[in-house]
C-alpha cells in the first residue's frame, strides 16, 4: 500500500481510492435527500409499469426506439424485484401510501418496494420513519400492502 494515502481513503473495487463516509447511520435516521427532498419517487413496481407502458406505446406508434443493454437489464431487474406486477395492485398500493401524509415520497416508495413483513423490519430498513408512525399503525399498513400481493403474478 502506498504510504501517500491517508486514513480517510479506502480501496475501491476499480482500484481507485475513494473517501470513507462517516455518519451514515445518523443520516439514515434523518432523511437527507438534498435537492431531491420532497420530489416524487416511484416504487420498483411503479417504475416497471411506467417503463413497460412507454415501450408499448412507442412500439404501437411505430416510433423508433433503441433497446440497449441498459434498458433490457433494467427491465429484467425490475421484473425480478418489483413486488407487484398487476396494474390494479400497483395502483391500490399507491392509494394506500398516498394517504399517509406523515411520510416523505421517498419513504412511501420504499415501503411499496420493500414489502416488509413487520414494523420492526420496516423501521430497520427505513430508519427515517421510526418516529413518524406507531408500530401498530405501521403494522396495519404493512398488512394491507401484503394483502395486495399475489404470489402467482
Amino acid at each position: 500500500m502506498n504510504s501517500n494515502f491517508n486514513n480517510t481513503l479506502a480501496p475501491s473495487a476499480n482500484g481507485r481510492q475513494r473517501e470513507v463516509t462517516t455518519g451514515g447511520e445518523e443520516a439514515a435516521a434523518e432523511l437527507l435527500l438534498g435537492e431531491f427532498n420532497g420530489v416524487p419517487s416511484l416504487s420498483l413496481s411503479e417504475a416497471r409499469l411506467l417503463i413497460n407502458a412507454v415501450i408499448d406505446h412507442r412500439q404501437k406508434t411505430n416510433r423508433k426506439m433503441q433497446e440497449g443493454d441498459t434498458l433490457r437489464s433494467t427491465q429484467k431487474w425490475l421484473d425480478e424485484f418489483a413486488r407487484f406486477k398487476q396494474k390494479e395492485n400497483i395502483e391500490a398500493v399507491e392509494r394506500l401510501l398516498a394517504g399517509r401524509a406523515e411520510f416523505e415520497p421517498f419513504e412511501r416508495s420504499q415501503l411499496g418496494s420493500l414489502c416488509c413483513d413487520t414494523s420492526e423490519e420496516a423501521k430497520t430498513l427505513i430508519p427515517s420513519i421510526t418516529h413518524k408512525i406507531s408500530d401498530d399503525d405501521l403494522q396495519e399498513l404493512l398488512d394491507n400492502i401484503t394483502s395486495l400481493r399475489t404470489f402467482v403474478e
